[in-house]
């Protein structure tokens, strides 16, 4: 295995990468919106992010998870102390870039953190017993889109409010709705993945509920909606195509690797990182396209 993969691997298993995902959304949103990159507030989103995964995973251990049959969660608890020295990193980073952010962006923050919760926590009565969102049918990658569109556009958006920066209000609709479509192209692969796991855990997801094919189909689908409602939102012709850019990537990762074979395992994970490299190649044609 070569360094880069053993290096993509850990990335996953310790929730690192989707951590930089995160952040690297929350800094898309700044620059659709351009506006300068708070960085107190990407430092919040990326360690809030990896302590609730983290702690997704703790509330998810099985009995006997060094026997489980999938490497990363045989991983995980063959280190345990990994994430507990991520959390402790990460809880200190979030102690203190919260200083720094305002009042109503902390109390927002809570609510997400709430809104997050409500994934795994049984509070919820459905069947005759006690529920979290990601057990009613269907919910699950609803959920996931809402909480990333909350952390990534909305936190943003009400820090940059509540220090005197406008926004235009359509710039602001249009991107949480791109935002929440491209969520769920994103999230739908590792559901399609996990069919028969989510069925042995009783989990009714939207794939277990359409089947296999059709849940690809909407993938696509959803795909090609986003293509063309990029080109009717309010945004820099560079950030357009960095957008569209990526979804073509996307595609070709769903077609020659995602969903060509079910033998490896961790390919759906790329699509955790087509999350940074949305960013890096918006950023990178915004940089260098000649001033209009």
């Amino acid at each position: 295995m070569s360094f880069l993969r053993k290096l993509f691997y850990i990335t996953i298993y310790t929730n690192l990468l989707i951590a930089m995902a995160a952040m690297a959304q929350c800094a898309l949103t700044y620059i659709i919106f351009e506006r300068s990159i708070n960085w107190y507030i990407l430092l919040v989103e990326g360690t809030a992010t990896l302590l609730l995964y983290n702690f997704s995973l703790w509330w998810s251990k099985p009995k006997n998870p060094k026997e489980s049959k999938f490497p990363r969660t045989r991983w995980i608890f063959n280190h345990e102390w990994v994430m507990w020295l991520n959390n402790g990193i990460a809880l200190l980073v979030l102690g203190y870039c919260l200083w720094f952010i305002h009042i109503y962006s902390f109390l927002f923050l809570g609510f997400i953190g709430i809104l997050s919760l409500l994934y795994g926590m049984p509070l919820f009565k459905f069947h005759d017993r006690k529920v979290g969102l990601r057990q009613i049918p269907g919910a699950k990658i609803f959920h996931i889109a809402l909480v990333w569109v909350c952390s990534s556009v909305v936190l943003p958006y009400v820090e940059l409010a509540n220090v005197g920066v406008s926004i235009d209000r359509w710039v602001f609709v249009a991107l949480c709705g791109l935002k929440f479509i491209f969520l769920l192209i994103c999230t739908l692969p590792f559901d399609i993945r996990d069919i028969q796991q989510d069925s042995y855990y009783h989990l009714r997801t939207l794939p277990n509920m359409l089947g296999e094919q059709k849940a690809k189909n909407l993938t696509y689908l959803l795909l090609g909606l986003h293509c063309v409602l990029i080109l009717t939102v309010p945004y820099t012709v560079p950030i357009k195509i960095g957008l569209i850019l990526t979804n073509l990537l996307i595609f070709a990762l769903l077609k020659l690797a995602v969903f060509k074979t079910k033998d490896h395992y961790h390919y759906a994970y790329l699509l955790d990182g087509s999350l940074v490299l949305q960013f890096l190649i918006v950023v990178l044609l915004v940089i260098f396209s000649p001033a209009v």
